[in-house]
């Protein structure tokens, strides 16, 4: 991601219903939510949300696909992936420990859940 990218993304994310919805949409992973599901999760009008989510795929933040008559909003993964590292790319000078929370705190959220073992 370049800069003129970020800022881009940094734009779409700076007013409150968009950021809800990247954050509503990166919790319901890569299935997504349709349309209408996404509106009562967000607390939007269908043509307020239409509105919104325009401006977020513009910033390549989420994607839509169409399932026979619903449309499907998802988080563009990889583009928040690119974003996150965008930000971080330069952080340590060469001091890990300034980082170092930072990914823990992604590791944590990010751990599959501990298996099991049955003796």
């Amino acid at each position: 991601m370049d800069e003129r990218q970020a800022l881009s993304a940094f734009a779409a994310l700076a007013q409150e219903t968009r950021l809800r919805i990247v954050r509503i949409l990166v919790t319901a992973g890569p299935d997504g939510l349709t349309a209408g599901t996404l509106a009562t999760e967000v607390g939007a009008s269908s043509s307020n949300l239409s509105f919104h989510t325009k401006e977020l795929e513009h910033a390549g933040l989420i994607q839509s696909r169409r399932e026979g008559r619903s449309t499907i909003y998802s988080a563009a993964f990889p583009a928040l992936t690119s974003l996150i590292e965008f930000l971080m790319r330069d952080c340590c000078g060469g001091r890990p420990e300034i980082c170092t929370p930072a990914v823990a705190a992604l590791a944590a959220c990010c751990s599959p859940a501990e298996a099991t073992t049955h003796g």
